[in-house]
């Protein structure tokens, strides 16, 4: 049970998901199947005078019952607690006492716009120096947006052995974390890690950062059309939020004590540039070789590859550059290609991990999740992206699911069928 290179093969055994869809990977994979979206108008807070007034959000049952909305971390927690707990049970396993590591993938954290309102109400300004004296003997406060505390607080429940790894990496988090957790194993360190990524940003200051970089949609009207990947009349991403959790086990392991298996994370490919803070470089080089390294550490050629899970934000920019990608890669007939984020939006952080678990439903069931809201096709790039409905196919045996962040940080995973 090993690979090309006579590391041990990775297998997943559990997977958890929360995305605007619902919570729970059935729930999802059948909106997802069915064309729904997920997508609403912004009801967190409010929305006047914002471009975007639109996004994919997972609200908790506090908030449903009318009650004031929790910060980010506390909603990346809850989300990522949930995706581990139904990640575990799918697996087999007990909560409380994980025999493995935890890798974290979720956003950079920062105190958010009540917290700073009330600290400047009690400071009597707002001035950097009095809030930081204002805030002084406030431990909740700081417990609530520290980076680390997130996973320090899921690994003591969980029971994951270690110092847990919060990783950020832009829009490759989810991706990247998955990537730690299967050269853990290869390695030899673990024979089980839990790796997630998580994202719940919906709030209004990383609403109008975006905004003001010009990378949302701005399509309000109809919130469920507004996400068109390599749609022509495409006019940026739809900011959303949620969670998924994998079990990766050394696939020896996970037979010796008769786990099912989802399937394999046979390779992972990264390559980053510095080209620009949110573009990436014209000439797709990282792209081009984030695809080419997971393929290589798949020990696949292009050929292998009968479906491509996109990254597919809905941008003008990261469309054409994917469909430049992959005639590098693959020629001028790429595999099919589809982009969840049409339905649920772009999570962000969670996006690299929701897919991959997605991708390896797609190998288990042999359909292909369809990109919606496909009204007039992008002639420019000519891809085949699985217009609108999903679509049943067989013997597909390797999915490549991409992951390509701002800054350049770009991830590729290679997920395939089951021996």
């Amino acid at each position: 049970m090993k690979d090309h290179l006579g590391r041990p093969l990775v297998a997943v055994t559990g997977i958890g998901l929360v995305s605007p869809l619902g919570w729970g990977l059935d729930k999802n994979w059948a909106a997802l199947l069915a064309g729904t979206s997920g997508i609403t108008r912004i009801r967190r807070f409010a929305t006047d005078h914002l471009k975007t007034t639109m996004a994919g959000t997972v609200d908790l049952p506090e908030e449903i019952a009318g009650g004031e909305p929790v910060p980010a971390p506390v909603r990346v927690e809850r989300m990522a607690a949930a995706a581990i707990a139904e990640a575990l049970a799918a697996a087999g396993m007990k909560e409380g006492a994980f025999d493995g590591p935890l890798m974290l993938g979720m956003p950079p954290v920062e105190m958010e716009w009540p917290q700073r309102v009330a600290l400047a109400r009690q400071a009597g300004g707002n001035g950097h120096a009095a809030l930081s004296v204002a805030s002084i003997g406030q431990r909740d406060l700081y417990e609530t947006f520290l980076y680390g505390g997130v996973g320090e607080r899921l690994a003591l429940r969980f029971g994951t052995k270690g110092a847990p790894i919060a990783i950020t990496t832009a829009c490759a988090t989810g991706a990247s974390a998955i990537q730690l957790g299967v050269e853990a194993i290869q390695r030899g360190e673990a024979k089980s890690v839990i790796a997630l990524g998580t994202d719940g940003s919906v709030q209004p200051e990383a609403v109008i950062r975006f905004s003001l970089l010009s990378a949302l949609s701005s399509r309000n009207e109809d919130p469920t059309k507004a996400s068109r990947p390599f749609e022509k009349s495409r006019d940026g991403f739809v900011m959303s939020e949620g969670a998924a959790a994998l079990i990766l086990e050394d696939l020896e392991h996970a037979r010796a004590r008769g786990a099912t298996v989802f399937g394999l994370v046979s390779g992972c490919g990264e390559r980053a540039d510095n080209f620009h803070r949110t573009r990436s470089n014209p000439d797709g080089s990282s792209i081009i070789g984030a695809m080419k390294n997971a393929l290589a550490d798949a020990g696949l050629q292009p050929g292998d590859i009968g479906y491509v899970n996109a990254h597919g934000t809905s941008t003008p920019e990261n469309d054409k550059m994917e469909a430049l990608g992959l005639r590098a890669v693959f020629g001028e007939a790429p595999p099919p290609i589809s982009s969840n984020k049409s339905m649920i939006g772009h999570t962000l952080s969670a996006a690299g991990a929701i897919e991959a678990a997605f991708s390896l439903l797609t190998l288990r069931d042999q359909i292909l999740p369809p990109t919606i809201n496909h009204v007039e096709p992008d002639p420019t790039l000519g891809l085949d992206v699985v217009p609108n409905e999903a679509r049943r196919v067989s013997g597909l045996r390797h999915v490549l699911s991409n992951s390509f962040g701002f800054g350049g940080q770009n991830v590729c995973l290679v997920l395939s069928a089951a021996p």
